[in-house]
């Protein structure tokens, strides 16, 4: 099978996108190079993309990551079915600030079910799991429960991890609390990718913790100090960093448009920023009370907030991101989609598209008349 007339992400003008007997895309091409006699797709101009990967998701269909018991293998699997069906091609589930213990099991029950799930066409695929905390700073832990905050340092780190530090991918702190270095330098050594946030730190403890390794700001303008002229603060040493990539929420809730274009522009768009959606356990639900840990989140119109008012998290797929972006007119339409396909696979290390990758794609087309940007999933099996 043959697509063309595609637009793809990274590449200039038109091209045709080959897909091998096996459903793996066998070449990227300009269309002048069009090969005779294939079987072809035309998508007369739309864009083509590997489906979305979200870094930072903390639950769905009611069932939140870090409540997770043995007996919710088969939850997951309905999870990892509908991320697929949101367009999602991988995901790390993101477990908040909890107990040890609960943290733990939840490890214990993720790892078991990477090895005994089955995988099925166009389900999202668990890429590991993000710790978002406990290591954060008290003044900006936002919803997370302050009497499982933990001080910093490397023995709590290995007591945190215990027998799962291959399974963690990315672990959410707050630098200013490693006084040592030794925290971040160990995370670094497991593999891990280090991401600031929950934070006070300014500018120089954030170089610092770059300095060490870490690469990614959590949720970026979210709990931490806002961009300031005198003290840009872990933000603005992040936003000047080329090799630093920070997560965003485009919701319109957590960041409101304007500073979100401000953002866009000054990090480079996909360069340095990635979307989460920072979803919680109702994402796929209606609006509603729900539970949280041991307190109740209220959802409206996508949006989470504990009884106090505090913004805990959103219920809104990944895409839909993607989609305010540009009806917002906030960036180009090949920067959205990169935001959610190509830069976070870059911020822990994969491949965007390309040659040898899973032809999981995405078609996005751009509806001139109600400026709306829609999607479909392209499936290659062989």
């Amino acid at each position: 099978m043959i697509i063309i007339n595609a637009r793809v992400p990274g590449y200039q003008g038109l091209q045709q996108v080959r897909v091998d007997g096996e459903g793996k895309i066998s070449a990227i091409a300009p269309m002048a190079d069009m090969a005779q006699n294939a079987a072809t797709l035309d998508v007369t101009g739309d864009w083509l993309s590997l489906a979305g990967v979200d870094l930072q998701i903390n639950g769905a269909l009611g069932l939140a990551f870090p409540d997770l018991t043995l007996g919710d293998s088969q939850k997951l699997q309905q999870i990892c079915q509908f991320l697929g069906d949101q367009g999602i091609d991988g995901f790390l589930p993101t477990l908040v600030t909890t107990s040890i213990e609960k943290i733990q099991q939840s490890l214990a029950v993720i790892a078991d079910f990477l090895t005994t799930a089955s995988d099925q066409a166009g389900m999202a695929q668990i890429l590991g799991v993000h710790l978002e905390g406990p290591f954060l700073h008290p003044q900006k832990r936002g919803a997370h429960p302050q009497e499982y905050l933990l001080p910093l340092n490397l023995e709590n780190v290995k007591q945190v991890l215990g027998d799962y530090g291959k399974l963690v991918k990315v672990m959410t702190l707050a630098p200013e609390l490693d006084e040592t270095g030794e925290a971040i330098s160990h995370l670094r050594s497991l593999g891990i990718t280090v991401s600031l946030g929950h934070s006070q730190a300014t500018a120089a403890e954030a170089e610092e913790a770059f300095a060490l390794g870490a690469s990614m700001v959590t949720h970026a303008f979210n709990a931490m100090p806002g961009l300031h002229h005198r003290q840009p603060g872990l933000l603005g040493a992040a936003i000047t960093h080329p090799q630093v990539r920070c997560g965003v929420i485009a919701d319109g809730q957590h960041v409101c448009p304007t500073m979100l274009q401000i953002l866009l522009q000054a990090s480079r768009y996909e360069a340095g920023l990635f979307l989460v959606s920072d979803a919680l356990a109702p994402l796929g639900l209606g609006d509603g009370i729900y539970p949280w840990d041991q307190r109740k989140i209220e959802v409206k119109q996508g949006t989470a907030r504990l009884a106090d008012g505090t913004l805990a998290g959103t219920t809104l797929p990944l895409l839909v991101g993607v989609q305010n972006l540009v009806e917002w007119g906030l960036c180009e339409i090949e920067s959205a989609i990169a935001l959610a396909t190509e830069s976070p696979r870059h911020a822990i290390g994969l491949p965007g598209i390309g040659v040898g990758q899973p032809a999981n794609l995405l078609r996005w087309h751009w509806h001139e008349d109600i400026s709306k940007l829609s999607w479909q999933r392209l499936q290659f099996n062989g």
